[in-house]
């Protein structure tokens, strides 16, 4: 198992992370552990979609971008 430290939340989050471990049947350090990777994987989401959005709103930029992607495409049967 890997190192541990303690961290301070407030009685309600606490008491939702409880809740959460309960009903899925894991340890509330494995719900805490996932609740940080989803909520990383949420924020690394929307980064993206701000960054294509904004890349979006430059037609130059984005058939330049398009090109790249088409460019560096990999054969590999899967239709996009």
């Amino acid at each position: 198992m890997a190192s541990t430290t303690t961290i301070r939340v407030d009685t309600d989050t606490h008491a939702a992370l409880v809740e959460m471990s309960k009903s899925s049947g894991k340890s509330l350090v494995t719900t805490v552990r996932e609740a940080a990777e989803a909520l990383r994987r949420t924020r690394f989401a929307h980064q993206v979609t701000t960054e294509l959005a904004e890349l979006r709103s430059d037609p130059d930029a984005w058939i330049e971008y398009l090109g790249d992607a088409e460019a560096t495409s990999v054969a590999d049967g899967i239709d996009r």
